[in-house]
């Protein structure tokens, strides 16, 4: 009985498609004693339309439904996305599909369809392209939730603070990684490793948050 516990608090299943996603949360999970691990069948799943108008919201309403085609397990969902001051915060928690015509009556799984990264990587550079380098100031945000059967238990949030360069440099990386440098070490995000993604990234600060509230 002990030895289920201890196999069941070291499992987290990570409710996403995306695999640069999954590969953030397995280098961060690597540092700990947790297995990560995709929800069985996630593909054959109703997708969950991110409508909310907060990191926060989307995060909750993303873990709580597929929570539910999981039972009795902890499943993590996440919001991330890119603030750019000049931007007054955008694209926010329309980075994935920042790159999208105006959609406003469309069907939410249209208004919702991701696009491009090198479409929404185009048209942020397009909108500071004549905006000097101190002001170009901005940050990844990125909140997980925690939920177990359809109910949310936690949330953690976690930021990176950068400077948007003014053409992309890396390839390590996906979304806005390419972009954004990161003063600290040097470097954008699309040139770190995935250990050096883990200690220093947005995913990586709230997934540490989450591991230390999970592992009390």
């Amino acid at each position: 009985m002990d030895s289920k516990k201890i196999s069941l608090k070291k499992r987290v299943l990570i409710a996403t498609s995306n695999p640069g996603k999954l590969r953030d949360f397995a280098g961060a999970a690597s540092l700990h004693d947790v297995e990560v691990a995709g929800i069985p069948g996630f593909f054959s799943l109703p997708a969950v339309v991110e409508d909310g108008l907060t990191f926060e919201a989307n995060a909750q309403k993303k873990a709580e439904a597929y929570s539910r085609h999981a039972p009795g397990e902890i499943v993590i969902a996440d919001d991330s996305g890119l603030e750019v001051d000049s931007l007054g915060g955008a694209p926010g928690v329309h980075s994935a599909r920042y790159a999208a015509p105006d959609l406003h009556g469309k069907p939410p799984h249209e208004a919702n369809r991701n696009t491009d990264d090198d479409a929404n990587n185009s048209r942020v550079l397009r909108e500071l392209d004549a905006v000097p380098p101190d002001k170009r100031t901005a940050r990844f945000v990125c909140v997980l939730a925690a939920a177990r059967d359809g109910e949310t238990l936690a949330t953690f949030r976690g930021t990176a603070e950068g400077i948007i360069l003014d053409a992309p440099r890396g390839e390590n990386g996906f979304g806005y990684d390419p972009l954004f440098y990161f003063p600290q070490i040097n470097k954008s995000f699309a040139e770190l490793s995935a250990e050096e993604k883990s200690k220093y990234s947005h995913r990586g600060a709230a997934f540490r948050a989450f591991l230390e509230w999970y592992q009390v």
